[in-house]
C-alpha cells in the first residue's frame, strides 16, 4: 500500500505571468500522476492547490493557509523571486518547504527552499562567455524592476567589465508594464550588439514585439540578438513570433518541439525527487530538507540537491530560437551549483567600474 503524503502547491493560473506558471503547474501536475503510477514508489501524493492570480500580496496567506489547514510541509511553486522571498517567513514560521522550480539570481540559500532550476553559474554566465566573444562586447540590458533583474544585470555587469566590454544602457520597466517605446529608441540610437533581456511576462512580450518592428529598420537587425535566462518554450506563443532568434540559456531544452520547456520539466523532476527522498522513509516529510537529504545519502540514494546549500547540478544549455523552436548551440555538462558566484572570481582592473549609464 501506499501512504498518501499532502503537498501544495502555489503557482498563478491568472495574471501577467500565467504562462511561465501555466507550464510549472502542469509539470507538477504530470509529475504526480507519474509518481502515484509508480509501483516502485512506496509514496502517493496528494495536491493541495492555492492560486494566487499573480497577485504577490496573496503568497503569503495563501502559503501560510496550505501549512497550516492541511498537512502538506512541501509546497511547489512560486515564479518570481518576489514570491519565493514573500514565502520564505512563512516556510520558516512553519517549517515547510519550498521547490523552486525556476531560475533566478542566486545569492540565497534558504534552508526552507530547494533550488531544482539553475542559478547565475549555470546560465548567465555561460550564456555571456558564449555572447561576448560570438556576438561583441557592446551590451545593453533591459529587466523587470525587482530582484531578479537588477541582480541579473549587476552580474551581467561584471563580466561584461572583465571582458573589456561596455553598457550602453541599463533600463527597468515594472512588471507588467508594457510601455517600451523610450527604450526601442534608446536601442535605435546606441545599436549595442545584443540585448540582455531579463523582463518577465507581459513586459518582455511587449518589447519582443516592438523590438522585431525595429529589426525591420535598415541597418537595425543584422547582429542585434537577445539574450535570455528566463525564456522559454511556454512563452513562444504569448511572444506571437517575435522571438525568433532569441538566445536562451538553462538546463533544458524541448527536444521534440513541445512548449513546456525547463519550467515544466524541472517542476516534474522536483515532484519525482521528493518522491525518492521520502520513498522507504515514514514520515520523512516532516524532517528538515537538509536532514532529508543526510538521511537519503546514509541510505545509498544521490540526491539531485547538493546538501550544503540545497541548489541542483545542473547542465548550462545554450538554444536559439528558430522556426519555432529552440535549436542547440552549446551545452556544458552538469555544473554543481555556485549560488555565490565564490568560484568566479570578477575583474581585477584597479579603479572603479562605476560610470553613470545615460
Amino acid at each position: 500500500m501506499k501512504r498518501v503524503i499532502d503537498i501544495g502547491v502555489l503557482l498563478s493560473r491568472s495574471g501577467m505571468y500565467a504562462a511561465l506558471a501555466h507550464a510549472s503547474r502542469q509539470g507538477v501536475l504530470q509529475g504526480v500522476t507519474e509518481v502515484n503510477a509508480d509501483s516502485r514508489l512506496d509514496v502517493a501524493f496528494r495536491v493541495v492547490e492555492r492560486d494566487p492570480e499573480g497577485r504577490l500580496d496573496r503568497y503569503a496567506p495563501l502559503c501560510r493557509e496550505i501549512l497550516r489547514e492541511s498537512e502538506a510541509r512541501h509546497i511547489f511553486g512560486c515564479i518570481t523571486s518576489a514570491s519565493r522571498k514573500e514565502v520564505i517567513p512563512e516556510l520558516e514560521r512553519y517549517d515547510g518547504v519550498l521547490w523552486y522550480p525556476v531560475p533566478y539570481e542566486g545569492f540565497e540559500a534558504s534552508e526552507h527552499v530547494a533550488y531544482m532550476h539553475a542559478c547565475p553559474n549555470q546560465h548567465l554566465l555561460p550564456l555571456l562567455d558564449w555572447a561576448l566573444p560570438a556576438l561583441g562586447k557592446r551590451a545593453y540590458f533591459v529587466g523587470s524592476n525587482y530582484i531578479w533583474g537588477w541582480e541579473i544585470a549587476r552580474i551581467a555587469r561584471e563580466r561584461v567589465a572583465a571582458s573589456a566590454g561596455e553598457v550602453l544602457g541599463d533600463r527597468y520597466l515594472a512588471v507588467g508594464d508594457t510601455d517600451v517605446d523610450h527604450i526601442i529608441q534608446e536601442i535605435r540610437v546606441l545599436k549595442p550588439d545584443f540585448v540582455l533581456n531579463s523582463l518577465v511576462g507581459d513586459s518582455s512580450y511587449a518589447f519582443l514585439a516592438r523590438l522585431a518592428e525595429l529589426k525591420q529598420e535598415t541597418g537595425i537587425g543584422n547582429g542585434l540578438t537577445v539574450l535570455s535566462c528566463n525564456f522559454t518554450e511556454c512563452e513562444i506563443k504569448s511572444a506571437g513570433g517575435a522571438a525568433e532568434g532569441l538566445v536562451s540559456a538553462g538546463p533544458w531544452f524541448e527536444p521534440d518541439g513541445s512548449y513546456g520547456g525547463s519550467f515544466h520539466e524541472m517542476a516534474r523532476q522536483s515532484v519525482h525527487e521528493l518522491a525518492n527522498l521520502l520513498h522507504g522513509r515514514p514520515r520523512a516529510e516532516m524532517l528538515p530538507l537538509s536532514d532529508l537529504l543526510r538521511s537519503a545519502i546514509t541510505s545509498g540514494y544521490t540526491p539531485r540537491l547538493d546538501p550544503t546549500h540545497l541548489h541542483a547540478r545542473q547542465p548550462a544549455i545554450i538554444a536559439r530560437l528558430a522556426d519555432g523552436r529552440f535549436h542547440e548551440i552549446k551545452r556544458l555538462p552538469a555544473l554543481r551549483a555556485d549560488p555565490y558566484l565564490t568560484r568566479h572570481p570578477q575583474t581585477s582592473s584597479s579603479g572603479s567600474m562605476l560610470k553613470v549609464v545615460s
